[in-house]
């Protein structure tokens, strides 16, 4: 069992550059993917989407890509050889057409516009994504192993929310018998000698199928049982266990409409306590 709630983060350094890639997730009803990263990754962000698809199934997922480049690898100057040169050759025809005198010199030059530009360093893709998908697969494995923790605990609350509703419906099959023991059993006294057996049947057989709960703890007992091991499944139990709650409550409901008796209301009240408790719970797993 997992949790949605984790953090996860790695770094791969690749040709003057430093790749951190971070990974948040929260709670959420289905997969939500936030994929923010520099704009010379985007040509590979839908890779990286797809491989956080493949590894997480729900919750809200929140991953930043961040480049770092070393200090003077980031941008480089390139000066204009071929505009110098037109420049120079400018002024050489100028000073012998109107005979001026002077030396060009580089305050000159450099006064140029566009003579001297700064530029971005182009990256090499092939590389810098080999580090993404490198730092991306090594904050995808903390995040898991956070999220695993988390999982942990909470499958530990669960399992003892479970072991609760299993005591309550032992206590239900007691308390249904005791209720059964308090059915008439015989016809009252102001019933005529004429209508005796037939009223009688159908008021008893009205309150059995009223009283009978039988199969329905069956039901909830089985139901129980297998929250119990749903919840010690690897995969994502999140859906399966909120259907699961679905039923038990179902069964508790029905339970309560059939036998008019005060322990077992109480004790089907009790029951569905716990399960509102799990369902809490399950909002936090995967």
């Amino acid at each position: 069992m997992k949790s949605m709630t984790g953090y996860g983060e790695a770094s791969q350094n690749v040709h003057g550059a430093r790749v951190t890639v971070q990974i948040r997730s929260v709670n959420h009803r289905h997969l939500d993917l936030q994929v923010r990263t520099p704009r010379e990754y985007m040509s590979f962000e839908e890779e990286i989407r797809k491989l956080l698809r493949e590894k997480i199934s729900r919750g809200r997922i929140d991953l930043f890509v961040n480049r770092y480049a070393a200090k003077g690898q980031a941008r480089k100057l390139e000066m204009d050889e071929a505009l110098i040169g037109q420049f120079l050759s400018g002024v050489a025809q100028l000073k012998k057409k109107y005979k001026l005198g002077g030396e060009v010199d580089v305050a000159l030059v450099s006064n140029v516009p566009d003579v001297f530009q700064v530029r971005e360093v182009e990256i090499d893709s092939k590389s810098e994504r080999q580090a993404v998908l490198k730092a991306l697969n090594g904050a995808l494995k903390k995040l898991e192993q956070s999220r695993e923790r988390e999982g942990t605990y909470l499958r530990t609350d669960m399992e003892s929310q479970i072991g609760h509703l299993r005591e309550i419906a032992a206590a239900l099959e007691v308390r249904s018998a005791e209720n059964g023991t308090r059915q008439p059993k015989t016809v009252g006294p102001n019933t005529t000698s004429v209508e005796k057996p037939e009223r009688y049947n159908s008021e008893a057989s009205t309150t059995i199928a009223k009283g009978d709960i039988n199969e329905e703890l069956v039901r909830l007992k089985t139901h129980v049982v297998a929250l119990g091991k749903v919840v010690r499944e690897r995969e994502p139990v999140g859906k399966k266990v909120d259907f699961m709650l679905q039923e038990v409550n179902r069964e508790l409901n029905t339970i309560s409409s059939k036998v008019a008796y005060m322990p077992v209301t109480q004790l089907v009240l009790q029951g569905k306590e716990r399960v509102e408790k799990i369902r809490e719970q399950t909002q936090n797993i995967e």
